[in-house]
């Protein structure tokens, strides 16, 4: 198996309301012609089973994970994370997994961001499917945000950000990298 060089996984069960963000996004990001070094994923419920499993710290660079994210703000509301800013033992899948461990574990080896999306409902263990306008709302805004994260602008990649695909040559060594603020 080839491993891609970034994943982009979307956690969460679309049965559940809001927390069927992740999957939201990552249905929305399939639509986009990405370069072959880069996987979207839905990862669903099984996020540390499936996700671990297509990382090989000596080929992935970069893990970007969208979640929803309780930190107390409007519904709808992003927020990225690093691994670091996650308090130990605070991010948790559906079914009370500490990721937060593992995630520590690889934090050195691949760039890995987390996503955040303040849900308004999360319905479980009831059924509702349906995203909530606000986090609705909040899909084309993380599209957005991924695409510019792994340096592709509508399908194109941008030359100075694609990994490992001219021999020696690094962000910050290449003539047309765009300045940042």
């Amino acid at each position: 198996m080839l491993y891609p060089e970034i994943v982009i996984a979307g956690c969460g069960n679309p049965l559940f309301g809001d927390d069927g963000f992740g999957p939201a996004v990552v249905e929305e990001l399939k639509k986009v012609p990405l370069p072959e070094h880069i996987k979207v994923v839905d990862a669903g419920l099984g996020g540390p089973h499936f996700i671990f499993t297509m990382l090989d710290p000596t080929a992935t660079k970069r893990l970007i994970i969208i979640d929803t994210a309780d930190f107390g703000a409007e519904p709808g509301t992003l927020a990225t994370f690093r691994v670091e800013d996650l308090p130990a033992g605070s991010y948790r899948d559906a079914h009370s997994w500490d990721l937060t461990e593992p995630l520590t574990r690889l934090k050195d080896r691949i760039d890995i961001t987390v996503i955040g999306c303040q849900p308004k409902h999360i319905s479980a263990p009831e059924f509702e499917m349906g995203l909530t306008d606000e986090v609705k709302d909040a899909v084309p805004r993380t599209v957005q945000q991924v695409l510019t994260l792994i340096g592709v602008n509508y399908g194109t990649a941008i030359k100075h950000l694609q990994i490992g695909r001219q021999a020696g040559e690094t962000a910050d060594t290449c003539s047309d990298a765009p300045e940042t603020s």
